[in-house]
């Protein structure tokens, strides 16, 4: 072969062989090695340090972290309440002994019903201004202070005193009757010794709810109020209603009110308690009583505009007293469920379950008083009193059909 021929091919392969390998180095340059810190998914973070010693590490915030919802709590009461303890002259002198007088029989029949509230309330019609002003009858009665010993022992807390017999028998015989309820340790509402006391709501605990009190009447069969003294009596106005039934409600949890208003023997409430108890309601108040008519008129629901219901029953009738008719002898004792829930921040008042338990003023030859369930009527008493409790049932729950008639 040629010298020259053959030393050409050989610088060929060595020129081939040269630009091979400088030309993988060049590729390799453009792709240098990752590093062990770039080979970690870019979203990962550095391991966390572990806490010191004694520390714990703090959990993540979560959902699950949040304060738990508050607890829902529940307080209930059982509230009740009868018509008007109207005494006669037949019924304290049934009740005189030889040491005084003695009402407490005349309650045995039903004191269980009465104790079995968590608070109880009677309408004090006449005055218990006692014997040393004279004991009298209608039109202008004053009756015996051991009458309000009597309601003491049957389990009531609270008394209306706001009625049109209030004044019968004069300032005194108010003072006399709020002493001896004073003294008692009762509750009273609507007549007052002073321009202080009636300042002061009268108010009760009872199982975690606050009560407030309040009591008005129509009037005062024509007998003037003392001139200055206006706190002897609560006479309805409506203005003044709405205020106090508002400042109560700031202070109480749930205001009671009772009316001494409606026509006397009326079986059904007329416009103007209607307008009265509807005003009350809308003011803030929960429960409204309603006496006078001497008779029992219906209970209902009152819808206010901010969304509550108001439990109200126009009459009870008579408790005690010694009128003639047998719709004058039957009575009946209200009960209510109080329930209060509250929710952190948020207080739910309900009135619930109404139930009635008609009652029936048992006499012999205007003697031998005493209050009784309507279902234990003696025939000999009441004939057809079987009769006789329906159509009450019927008649006190036409506007409530949900209002119970305990059988017992």
């Amino acid at each position: 072969m040629n010298p020259y021929r053959k030393r050409s091919s050989l610088l060929f392969v060595i020129a081939i062989v040269w630009l091979a390998i400088t030309g993988c180095k060049q590729h390799q340059a453009v792709q240098p090695p990752q590093t062990a810190e770039d080979s970690r998914p870019p979203s990962a973070s550095p391991a966390p340090e572990p806490p010191p010693p004694g520390k714990q590490q703090d959990a993540d915030p979560s959902p699950s972290s949040n304060p738990a919802a508050p607890e829902e709590k529940s307080f209930k009461v059982k509230l009740s309440a009868v018509g008007d303890v109207l005494i006669h002259s037949s019924v304290y002198k049934d009740a005189q002994t030889p040491e005084g007088y003695d009402f407490k029989p005349m309650f045995e029949p039903v004191k269980r019903y009465i104790e079995d509230a968590d608070i109880a309330l009677a309408n004090q019609e006449s005055m218990i201004g006692g014997e040393e002003l004279g004991l009298s009858d209608y039109p202008r009665f004053n009756g015996p202070a051991e009458v309000g010993d009597a309601l003491k022992d049957a389990g009531f807390d609270v008394v209306n005193l706001a009625n049109n017999h209030t004044l019968d028998r004069g300032e005194q015989a108010v003072l006399n009757t709020i002493r001896r309820y004073k003294d008692l340790g009762m509750v009273y509402t609507g007549a007052y010794m002073s321009d202080d006391d009636r300042r002061q709501l009268r108010t009760l605990d009872k199982n975690g709810i606050s009560f407030a009190f309040l009591s008005y009447t129509y009037g005062t069969n024509g007998i003037p109020v003392p001139e200055g003294k206006e706190y002897l009596l609560n006479i309805i106005d409506l203005p003044k209603i709405r205020k106090e039934v508002a400042e109560a409600r700031k202070q109480a949890d749930v205001v009671v009110v009772s009316f001494h208003f409606g026509q006397e023997y009326a079986d059904m409430p007329n416009d103007e308690q209607k307008e009265v108890a509807r005003a009350a309601a809308e003011a803030g108040a929960a429960v409204v009583i309603g006496h006078h008519p001497h008779v029992l008129q219906p209970a209902e629901w009152i819808g206010t505009a901010d969304g509550r219901q108001a439990f109200v029953v126009y009459s009870l009738g008579n408790f005690i007293a010694a009128q003639e008719g047998d719709r004058k002898r039957i009575g009946g004792i209200i009960q209510l469920e109080v329930e209060k829930t509250v929710k952190g921040d948020d207080i739910r008042i309900q009135v619930k379950r109404p139930s009635f338990i008609p009652t029936w003023i048992h006499r012999v030859n205007w003697r031998k008083y005493k209050v009784e369930p309507l279902r234990t009527v003696e025939e000999s008493q009441l004939p057809h009193a079987g009769a006789a409790w329906r159509e009450i049932a019927d008649h006190m729950k036409q506007w409530m059909p949900e209002l119970d008639f305990p059988a017992s």
